[in-house]
Protein backbone atom coordinates (compact mmCIF):
# COMPACT_ATOMS: atom_id res chain seq x y z
CA UNK A 1 0.00 0.00 0.00
CA UNK A 2 2.81 2.42 0.74
CA UNK A 3 4.08 2.08 -2.83
CA UNK A 4 0.68 3.04 -4.24
CA UNK A 5 0.60 6.19 -2.11
CA UNK A 6 4.03 7.29 -3.34
CA UNK A 7 2.98 6.71 -6.95
CA UNK A 8 -0.09 8.89 -6.45
CA UNK A 9 1.86 11.72 -4.84
CA UNK A 10 4.57 11.40 -7.50
CA UNK A 11 1.91 11.76 -10.22
CA UNK A 12 0.53 14.89 -8.55
CA UNK A 13 4.03 16.37 -8.39
CA UNK A 14 4.54 15.79 -12.14
CA UNK A 15 1.17 17.42 -12.89
CA UNK A 16 2.10 20.45 -10.75
CA UNK A 17 5.43 20.80 -12.56
CA UNK A 18 3.71 20.52 -15.95
CA UNK A 19 1.31 23.31 -15.00
CA UNK A 20 4.26 25.46 -13.88
CA UNK A 21 5.85 25.08 -17.33
CA UNK A 22 8.50 22.47 -16.50
CA UNK A 23 7.84 18.73 -16.34
CA UNK A 24 11.51 17.88 -15.68
CA UNK A 25 12.06 15.96 -12.42
CA UNK A 26 15.82 16.71 -12.57
CA UNK A 27 15.26 20.49 -12.67
CA UNK A 28 16.81 22.25 -9.65
CA UNK A 29 14.07 24.93 -9.70
CA UNK A 30 10.89 22.94 -10.43
CA UNK A 31 11.98 19.36 -9.71
CA UNK A 32 13.51 17.32 -6.90
CA UNK A 33 17.21 17.74 -7.76
CA UNK A 34 19.25 18.82 -4.72
CA UNK A 35 22.36 20.92 -5.40
CA UNK A 36 25.33 20.66 -3.02
CA UNK A 37 29.09 20.82 -3.18
CA UNK A 38 31.32 22.81 -5.50
CA UNK A 39 30.27 25.71 -7.73
CA UNK A 40 32.06 26.62 -10.97
CA UNK A 41 31.74 29.44 -13.47
CA UNK A 42 32.66 28.96 -17.14
CA UNK A 43 31.78 29.52 -20.78
CA UNK A 44 29.43 27.21 -22.67
CA UNK A 45 31.41 25.44 -25.40
CA UNK A 46 28.68 23.08 -26.64
CA UNK A 47 24.96 22.67 -26.15
CA UNK A 48 23.03 19.44 -26.48
CA UNK A 49 19.56 18.26 -25.57
CA UNK A 50 19.31 18.40 -21.73
CA UNK A 51 23.07 19.03 -21.41
CA UNK A 52 25.71 21.73 -21.78
CA UNK A 53 29.49 21.52 -21.66
CA UNK A 54 31.35 24.37 -19.98
CA UNK A 55 35.06 25.10 -19.91
CA UNK A 56 37.14 27.25 -17.57
CA UNK A 57 40.81 27.88 -16.87
CA UNK A 58 42.54 27.24 -13.58
CA UNK A 59 46.08 27.42 -12.26
CA UNK A 60 47.86 24.25 -11.14
CA UNK A 61 51.29 23.91 -9.55
CA UNK A 62 53.83 22.00 -11.65
CA UNK A 63 56.24 20.49 -9.12
CA UNK A 64 58.84 19.52 -11.71
CA UNK A 65 59.27 23.12 -12.93
CA UNK A 66 58.39 24.79 -9.59
CA UNK A 67 55.92 27.07 -11.35
CA UNK A 68 52.23 27.45 -11.99
CA UNK A 69 50.62 26.59 -15.30
CA UNK A 70 47.21 27.20 -16.80
CA UNK A 71 44.98 24.24 -17.60
CA UNK A 72 41.47 24.02 -18.97
CA UNK A 73 38.76 21.98 -17.30
CA UNK A 74 35.67 20.78 -19.12
CA UNK A 75 32.47 19.93 -17.21
CA UNK A 76 29.15 18.57 -18.45
CA UNK A 77 26.06 19.94 -16.70
CA UNK A 78 22.34 19.16 -16.82
CA UNK A 79 20.32 21.89 -18.59
CA UNK A 80 16.61 21.77 -17.68
CA UNK A 81 14.02 22.09 -20.44
CA UNK A 82 12.65 25.33 -18.95
CA UNK A 83 16.04 27.10 -19.34
CA UNK A 84 17.13 25.83 -22.78
CA UNK A 85 16.05 28.97 -24.67
CA UNK A 86 18.03 31.34 -22.41
CA UNK A 87 21.44 29.69 -22.92
CA UNK A 88 23.61 29.70 -26.03
CA UNK A 89 27.18 28.79 -26.92
CA UNK A 90 29.63 31.33 -25.50
CA UNK A 91 27.51 32.40 -22.52
CA UNK A 92 29.06 32.67 -19.07
CA UNK A 93 27.15 30.37 -16.69
CA UNK A 94 27.38 29.06 -13.13
CA UNK A 95 26.97 25.34 -12.39
CA UNK A 96 26.72 23.51 -9.08
CA UNK A 97 27.49 19.93 -8.10
CA UNK A 98 24.68 17.40 -7.63
CA UNK A 99 24.28 13.64 -7.48
CA UNK A 100 25.48 11.72 -10.57
CA UNK A 101 22.77 12.01 -13.22
CA UNK A 102 24.56 9.93 -15.86
CA UNK A 103 28.01 8.65 -16.74
CA UNK A 104 29.38 12.16 -17.43
CA UNK A 105 26.86 14.55 -15.85
CA UNK A 106 27.56 15.39 -12.19
CA UNK A 107 26.63 19.09 -12.26
CA UNK A 108 23.45 21.09 -12.86
CA UNK A 109 22.96 24.51 -14.45
CA UNK A 110 22.37 27.17 -11.80
CA UNK A 111 22.21 30.56 -13.53
CA UNK A 112 23.43 32.69 -16.39
CA UNK A 113 26.05 35.19 -15.23
CA UNK A 114 25.94 38.73 -16.53
CA UNK A 115 29.57 39.63 -17.20
CA UNK A 116 28.96 43.37 -17.77
CA UNK A 117 28.38 43.27 -21.55
CA UNK A 118 24.99 45.01 -21.35
CA UNK A 119 26.19 48.03 -19.33
CA UNK A 120 26.36 51.40 -21.10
Amino acid sequence: MAKQKTKKTEGKKVQEMASAGCADIDCPVHGNLKLRGRTFKGHVISKHEKRIAIEFERMIYLRKYERYGKTRTKIHARLPKCMEKEIGVGDLVRVKECRPLSKIIHFAFLEKVNNGENKK
